[in-house]
């Protein structure tokens, strides 16, 4: 071997040495913890309530940031151009790893070789709900329903998961619902509830309050089990076998973080699930905790990208 070699692969090694003793002492600052969506929503909420326990984990703090619009899309991409050193993280969706990446015309990023996962920390189900004044109370009264008269349902917008749990439960009912969307959640249940859209999918959590004072009537959540915060309330399921959607959280890095760096933030992350206030807020906002492992997060994003696909393709959704 010449001495030139000898030099390069003894430079080589040194460098490789120094990456992995900087991924071993992980993290030596603060981390940015990168929401997609607005402050006060769903994700948001989950998010802080995990970045405070983090932090408390890994001895730095895990700051959030909303980069909200586009879907999700501008902070997505914002992680997925950053650099791979585990210091910039997302608070990734449905709507970034499965539907953006099959809706919008323009990709601007590639949901499984531009991150790497790190887990899957909740599921949160939706709710199939309408106004009183429908007259229904069961799933099947209102497919029968649809089957004598036009109705539509709102959604808190184009492309949204809740917009495609209806364009789903419509396909496998063989009904027509007209799909009526809004600027968010919040303007969509004003709508229902002043019975201006008689019929509503919308995230449990936000409806919840809505349900329990009897303004909303909650014909069945779209989990594949009950939820336990509303266990009188059946599952779709129980009435269109193998129908299932939920929302869901989880945390990846850019593509290209060192393994070292995956496992200590999976190692928070899994630590802030367990925590026994995490348990309780959780419950608390109808969220079922998974906290995996990066691998499993890995098989989930490309299982829920197969389930959407033809469920997107059907309803023609796409955007620029």
């Amino acid at each position: 071997m010449t001495p030139f070699l000898n030099r390069l692969l003894l430079g080589t090694a040194m460098v490789a040495g120094l990456a992995g003793a900087a991924a071993a002492q992980f993290p030596e600052r603060a981390v940015t913890l990168v929401i997609p969506f607005a402050a006060g929503g769903s994700t948001d909420v989950v998010g802080r309530i995990v970045a405070d326990k983090m932090s408390t984990h890994l001895g730095e703090q895990v700051i959030v940031q909303n980069v909200g619009g586009a879907g999700g899309s501008l902070g997505a991409t914002q992680v997925a151009q950053a650099e791979a050193d585990g210091y910039t993280i997302l608070m990734g969706t449905v709507a970034t790893h499965a539907l953006n990446p099959l809706i919008l015309t323009q990709k601007p990023y590639d949901p499984v070789a531009d991150f790497a996962p790190v887990s899957l920390l909740v599921l949160v189900p939706n709710v199939l709900a309408v106004n009183p004044e429908l007259g229904v109370d069961t799933v099947q009264e209102l497919i029968d329903l649809a089957g004598t008269e036009p109705l539509a349902y709102a959604s808190s917008g184009n492309g949204t998961p809740l917009h495609l749990s209806g364009e789903l439960f419509k396909s496998m009912a063989g009904i027509d619902l007209t799909h009526i969307p809004y600027q968010g959640s919040g303007p969509a249940l004003t709508d229902v509830l002043g019975n201006q859209v008689p019929i509503i999918f919308d995230n449990l959590p936000s409806a919840s309050g809505h349900i329990t004072s009897g303004s909303l009537k909650a014909l069945g959540v779209t989990t594949a089990e009950r939820a336990p915060s509303f266990p009188d309330v059946p599952t779709i399921a129980e009435t269109l076998p193998g129908y299932e959607t939920y929302s869901w959280n989880a945390l990846f890095a850019p593509a290209g973080t060192p393994p070292e760096v995956i496992a200590a933030l999976n190692e928070a992350a899994l630590a802030a699930m367990a925590d026994p206030e995490v348990i309780a807020r959780m419950e608390e906002f109808s969220a079922t905790i998974v906290a995996s492992s990066a691998e499993e997060l890995g098989t989930h994003v490309t299982a829920e990208m197969a389930k959407w696909e033809p469920v997107v393709t059907d309803a023609q959704v796409r955007m620029d």
